[in-house]
């Protein structure tokens, strides 16, 4: 039978999108817990962040092994086991991850969860090294597109419903629990939620496993050989080591000590006025009182907790001193990482060009420049959700508690699903008034479903009604993009910088629609980078594949660096980050458009065939 008459295996594929789920639960989950970890284990902002250095670490450290493999056997180690067993195996190693964090949950400990999210994105990297080229395989290549796609809109359906469950499991049922009272939370529920997780990771191992509709995915094609790029991206790995490891320390140095017992000093101050803050909210959202009372009420609270303010300044102030000198060196150390990373790829890119053996798919620009473009894109969708909970508390933003900022979360994870099932409208080929209606209707049908999964699980959604218009934008700049991967990236790149500068010059709705927008810029610019990257890359493609996959790194290392910033300049002003990303992003699909057109490829006529 011809390739071009196979037909899809569509048992096989509906097994198959069940690992795309996960990817995107899990993933936008971290959103929430973030903001919660912060809080309940009284965490400065770059430390809440680790738990997205834990998760996006693994992806690149997974990546990296398995080409570390491949290339000492000369075979793709993936295609040796067959994407069916190595599924298997991620979803086994996924599943081992969700004990160690229900143990660590158990125990109360931190750093135990960042060990168990780590090995759950362990796995999840081995699940995505095997799943993309596994859809493919299931049916004719030329609609290989189409499956792979859709598992992008499942997983970004996963990434819309996963901060919700993640809020209940962390808040329950409870409309508003204060940032004081998420200290004295029960755990129970996240250790039912991880149990239910893990479970599920088992049975989709025992689905894949034992199904014998879904085939064993054989590819017993050799490796390029890549040596020297290897050896680099071990050295890079060695110094980001080095890097990180100052900043980890300078928790344990005098002056963090000197800090910590200051805390400790004005702890039953502080808690005093916390208790006041909460109470404030409860009079503030208390429909009993008439609205004389309740001015009177918020008046003398105001006044108290002010009071307190005062008691404790000398202290706070004697705390900003001690901070300000140690946040930066943590900063100067955190670029310091940034920028291995940009050097060690130019340097590669560099020396490729002088002898290209050994070097494999690096010897390419385009690759080059794309894998630093997933890394920053990665970084910055990954920045601004992670960041966007602790935005929210703040007075000029609405000045919501962590247990009110799951709707927000879910919508901006949820506008990547509005772009993506926009995005994959071209797989269906559809023309004139068919297209021109599909590309309206799918991204307000997909912000419906936002929308009426949020309110059905009890969240207030009024707020983000009007977020539609920012949607209305975001069709328009489709129509602007016609289906061209360089064209749609230099548009949507363009539509970040100019939400993101919204953002940072405004505040309330208008602002935080901005910065949710940015969900909608990143949504379709993973298809439009990777395959900008990989054409013309002829026998090392399935290699350049395996180097993009491992710059999901970027969102491991963006977003603890813009946390750290926002303990310095504050968090609204440190979404500079995303605009400087974003700048790149864009920056990046000019250059790699004369880069191909200087080796006669036409840009205009690449399939954007891979999904995130």
């Amino acid at each position: 039978m011809s390739l071009e008459s196979q037909k899809t295996n569509y048992p096989a594929l509906y097994t198959l999108i069940t690992v795309f789920f996960f990817w995107g639960f899990i993933a936008a989950g971290n959103s929430v817990f973030i903001p919660f970890c912060k809080n309940y284990f009284s965490l400065d902002q770059f430390q809440s962040q680790l738990v997205d250095f834990a998760f996006y670490t693994a992806y690149y450290i997974g990546a990296l092994v398995l080409f570390a493999f491949g290339d000492m056997n000369g075979k793709d180690i993936v295609g040796k086991w067959g994407y069916k067993k190595s599924i298997v195996y991620g979803l086994l190693f996924s599943a081992l991850g969700a004990g160690a964090m229900i143990i660590a949950v158990e125990s109360n400990l931190y750093l135990g969860m960042l060990v168990g999210l780590f090995i759950v994105a362990l796995g999840f990297s081995l699940q995505q090294t095997a799943a993309n080229p596994f859809a493919i395989l299931l049916g004719n290549p030329k609609t290989g597109a189409s499956r792979v796609n859709l598992g992008g809109g499942i997983n970004s359906f996963g990434t819309t419903i996963g901060p919700i469950v993640v809020a209940l499991a962390l808040f329950g049922t409870a409309k508003t629990i204060s940032d004081e009272q998420i200290k004295h939370l029960a755990l129970n529920k996240v250790v039912l939620l991880y149990i239910g997780v893990g479970l599920l990771f088992l049975a989709a191992a025992a689905l894949f496993y034992f199904s014998k509709k879904v085939p064993s995915g054989i590819a017993n094609e050799p490796m390029e050989k890549a040596n020297k790029a290897l050896r680099t991206l071990v050295v890079m790995t060695g110094i980001l080591a080095i890097m990180f490891s100052p900043v980890f320390a300078s928790y344990s140095s005098d002056e963090a000590k000197e800090i910590a017992s200051i805390e400790k000093n004005i702890e039953p101050t502080t808690t005093k006025m916390n208790k006041l803050v909460d109470t404030l909210i409860e009079v503030k959202h208390n429909e009993k009182l008439t609205e004389p009372e309740r001015l009177a009420k918020k008046s003398t609270l105001e006044e108290k907790i002010a009071t307190l303010k005062l008691t404790i300044k000398p202290q706070t102030d004697k705390i900003t001193t001690l901070k300000m000198p140690l946040e930066k060196y943590r900063m100067y150390w955190l670029s310091g990482a940034l920028l291995v990373v940009i050097i060690v790829l130019l340097f590669s890119y560099s020396s490729a060009q002088k002898n290209a053996e050994g070097w494999g798919a690096m010897q390419y620009p385009q690759l080059i420049l794309g894998m630093l473009a997933i890394f920053t894109y990665v970084g910055v969708e990954v920045a601004i959700g992670s960041n966007l909970g602790e935005l929210l508390k703040m007075k000029d933003f609405g000045g919501l508690v962590s247990s009110e900022i799951a709707p927000y979360i879910s919508m901006y994870w949820g506008s990547l699903m509005i772009g993506r099932w926009a995005g994959s409208i071209s797989v269906f080929n559809l023309t004139g008034i068919k297209k021109t209606a599909a590309l309206i209707v799918v991204p307000l049908l997909a912000f419906g479903v936002i929308l009426a999964v949020n309110i059905l699980s009890g969240k207030d959604m009024k707020p983000l009604y009007y977020y539609v218009v920012c949607v209305l934008v975001q069709i328009a700049a489709f129509f602007l993009s016609k289906d061209k991967p360089a064209r749609t990236l230099m548009i949507f790149g363009s539509f970040g910088i100019v939400a993101m500068l919204v953002g940072l010059f405004t505040t309330g709705t208008i602002a935080i629609y901005a910065f949710l927008a940015g969900g909608l810029a990143c949504s379709i610019m993973w298809p439009s980078i990777f395959s900008l990257s990989i054409i013309g890359l002829g026998k090392y493609t399935s290699q350049g594949s395996a180097f993009l996959i491992m710059m999901i790194l970027g969102g491991g290392i963006i977003p603890p660096i813009q946390g750290k910033l926002s303990d310095i300049i504050g968090i609204h002003q440190s979404y500079i980050i995303a605009v400087v990303c974003f700048a790149y992003l864009t920056l990046f699909a000019v250059l790699v458009k004369r880069i191909l057109k200087k080796q006669n490829i036409d840009v205009d006529v690449i399939e954007t065939a891979t999904s995130h």
